[in-house]
This record gives C-alpha cells, sequence and structure tokens, in this order.
C-alpha cells in the first residue's frame, strides 16, 4: 500500500506544536533554590498518578527523581521523531520550575555561592509525565513510550486511559485495597509485648 508523502504544512497542521514554557519558568527565580526532596504523598493522595487528557501516557514507577529540562526535552523529541507523520496531540503533565545551582572546583566551603546551572523538575514517585491522544495505533505509542523512557533517568512504565491510580508504588484496584493502604500504621488498641517478661523466661547460654 503507498502512503503519500505530507508537505511540512500539513505536518504542522496536524502534529501539536513544541512549547518551551514548560521547560523553564517564564518568570525565573526570585531566590535560589535548595537540593530539597520531590515530594512524598504519606496521606494517601493519588493525584497526578492517571490520565486527564490522553488515551496513553507515561508513568514513573521508579522512586522519586530530578529530570533536568534537557533530559525532557530529549524524551519529548523522541516521541516527535517515532510518531512523525501521524495525527496526535501530545501534553506535559511536569515542568521544570527548580533551578540548579553549582559552584566551580576553586571555590571555599559553604552555601550560596553557586551559579545557576540548569531547570530541572522533582519527579515524585508514580507521578505521569507525558499523555498522548489521537489517531495512533496503541502498539506504535507503546514503542515511543518505551524509547522515551529509556532516555530518562528512572523505571517508567506504560499506561493506558482507565488504569487503576497508584499510592505510593501499589495500585489502587478496589476498596479493600485502598482501605488496607489507608490503615493506621500501628494499632493503639494492641497492647505491647513484655520485653521483661520474655527476657526473664530465657534459658541462660552460659553455666552461672
Amino acid at each position: 500500500m503507498a502512503v503519500n508523502a505530507l508537505s511540512p504544512s500539513t505536518l504542522s497542521s496536524i502534529t501539536s506544536r513544541a512549547s518551551s514554557n514548560w521547560l523553564s519558568p517564564k518568570a525565573g527565580e526570585s531566590s535560589k533554590s535548595r537540593k530539597g526532596r520531590p515530594h512524598v504523598p504519606t496521606g494517601g493522595s493519588t493525584r497526578g498518578t492517571t490520565l486527564v487528557w490522553g488515551d496513553y501516557g507515561l508513568r514513573l514507577r521508579d522512586h522519586d527523581r530530578r529530570i533536568s529540562a534537557s533530559q525532557l526535552k530529549i524524551a519529548d523529541a523522541t516521541i516527535r521523531q517515532r510518531l512523525r507523520g501521524l495525527k496526535y496531540r501530545l501534553y506535559h503533565r511536569v515542568s521544570a520550575n527548580i533551578g540548579v545551582y553549582t559552584s566551580g572546583n576553586d571555590q571555599r566551603m559553604g552555601k550560596g555561592k553557586g551559579s545557576f546551572d540548569y531547570w530541572c523538575v522533582r519527579m515524585p514517585v508514580s507521578r505521569v509525565i507525558f499523555e498522548l491522544k489521537g489517531d495512533v495505533h496503541e502498539a506504535v505509542v507503546r514503542d515511543a513510550m518505551r524509547v522515551a523512557g529509556n532516555k530518562l533517568p528512572g523505571v517508567y512504565e506504560f499506561v493506558r486511559k482507565g488504569d487503576p491510580p497508584m499510592m505510593g508504588i501499589t495500585k489502587v484496584g478496589d476498596a479493600a485495597t485502598e482501605a488496607m493502604l489507608r490503615r493506621p500504621r500501628l494499632d493503639k488498641s494492641v497492647p505491647a509485648p513484655n520485653l521483661e517478661g520474655t527476657a526473664m523466661r530465657m534459658p541462660a547460654t552460659s553455666p552461672p
């Protein structure tokens, strides 16, 4: 079956255009950002773990990561290269809004002297990075997301519309699983074991 070549004007009309505002904040930073750590949802939150606009997506399966803007740009370009000539729209669920500052080798010890190096994003665990919607076969999108995940640090998985949300690293498929994850870690009704009585009953290892 012959495939007609598409002109550059046609390609620009059927594919989503890349925007650079998600790779750096518009207003910059008023003060230097500390290194910090990605947010860890400890209250049973599932925000950002499911698809909102697209039919397919790429989700972080590994622990939290710090991803630079250049790595996100390479992953975005990889997806667009794999789906070149197809009709789709790509959504970005994260934005690089944290500045990374580094100091040279000849700097004395102390904080606050580093110069700006690059923008990055603090990725929590099980957070969706990309979403895709369009008239594209699932196998083609899966391959594009796989290659894009190989360009990024960490381990990623392919998700579809309707997949269960994630609470930490566990998929919340039913109410029983959600109730189990939300249970208190320490039940106050259960008495603590009597360690002193247990120690008194233990036989001596050496003769008196």
